[in-house]
């Protein structure tokens, strides 16, 4: 007997109330998710740099064994430090620079080193990215 008066009381939530609730979470919402994707973002970005930082080193020890960078390539890097985490290596003027590459979700980090030419009167940097 005692259940059906429980059943039988009239309370609860009007639908004013669970509106404003719902309202609420969704105020909540707009401004969390762009805050999320935001430092989403930068994570990509910041693990894309840190890959293509913790693979110079490898490029270094390719040059002082072989005295460029010509047939430098992600395997051979790759046989210098088996954690290499990149995309693209790409040799520039003549194995006289290279520039690596790595892409995390759509956020592109590079890095390059080398000599500088003079083409044409114009002064530019050889291990840009092709």
């Amino acid at each position: 007997m005692r259940k059906l008066q429980w059943l039988e009381r009239d309370e609860g939530f009007t639908l004013i109330e669970l509106l404003i609730v719902i309202v609420i979470i969704g105020i909540l919402l707009a401004i969390a998710v762009p805050s999320y994707l935001g430092f989403r973002d930068r994570a990509n970005q910041k693990a894309a740099d840190s890959d293509v930082r913790a693979a110079v080193p490898s490029a270094e020890a390719y040059y002082s064994d072989h005295g460029n960078y010509t047939s430098m390539s992600l395997g051979a890097l790759k046989a210098i430090d088996q954690g290499l985490n990149l995309d693209k290596v790409s040799i520039v003027a003549g194995g006289a620079s290279y520039c690596l590459q790595k892409t995390v979700n759509g956020k592109v980090a590079h890095v390059s080193r080398g000599t500088v030419i003079v083409s044409q009167g114009v002064v530019r940097e050889t291990g840009a990215c092709a």
